[in-house]
């Protein structure tokens, strides 16, 4: 997807708002425009990068993936892996509910694993194209279908009151 037709047009619009405001304004255009190009281009980047994560959300364990190629994105789709050949049970299906208000926006971790899992994962990605974030959602979503869980969570707990300094740690199932 060649990007500079975009930024052509608002290039245009902004050309064409600017003469309404007569000479001066027609002068500052011509002086800002040039360096809006860069600017125009990273958002719309930022932009496209957006819609494919929210994509990637609905198609987990598939994925897609935005790539800058010579100043044009392109899209990468990875599709959900086929099932095996000797898979007694179908495979089942992971839907994301739908996401509303505060749960629309895409959510970030810090997430710890030992160096030789990291580059394991790193390799595995690499192998398939992908990014790490996308491998890693696509193998949590394949992870989930893989117990037939449901993606819905339930409402939490209320928490009690904990101690100054008490931790926790170590697996749950």
């Amino acid at each position: 997807m060649e990007l500079t037709q975009y930024v052509e047009n608002l290039r245009r619009e902004l050309t064409t708002a600017a003469g309404v405001g007569g000479e001066d304004a027609r002068a500052l255009a011509d002086r800002l425009l040039p360096s809006l190009d860069a600017a125009v281009r990273l958002t719309l980047l930022e932009a496209l990068s957006a819609a494919a994560e929210e994509i990637s959300a609905e198609l987990a364990p598939g994925s897609v993936d935005v790539r800058l190629r010579g100043g044009a994105a392109g899209f990468v789709v990875t599709p959900p892996p086929a099932p095996a050949a000797d898979a007694v049970a179908g495979p089942v299906e992971v839907r994301l509910p739908p996401a509303e208000g505060d749960d629309a926006a895409m959510v970030r971790i810090n997430l710890r694993l030992p160096a030789n899992l990291k580059a394991l994962i790193e390799d595995a990605a690499a192998g398939g194209g992908l990014s790490v974030n996308a491998w890693i959602v696509r193998a949590a979503a394949a992870g989930l279908a893989g117990e037939g869980r449901t993606a819905t969570r339930p409402a939490p707990a209320p928490k009690p009151d904990r101690i100054a300094g008490e931790s926790y740690s170590g697996w749950g199932r």
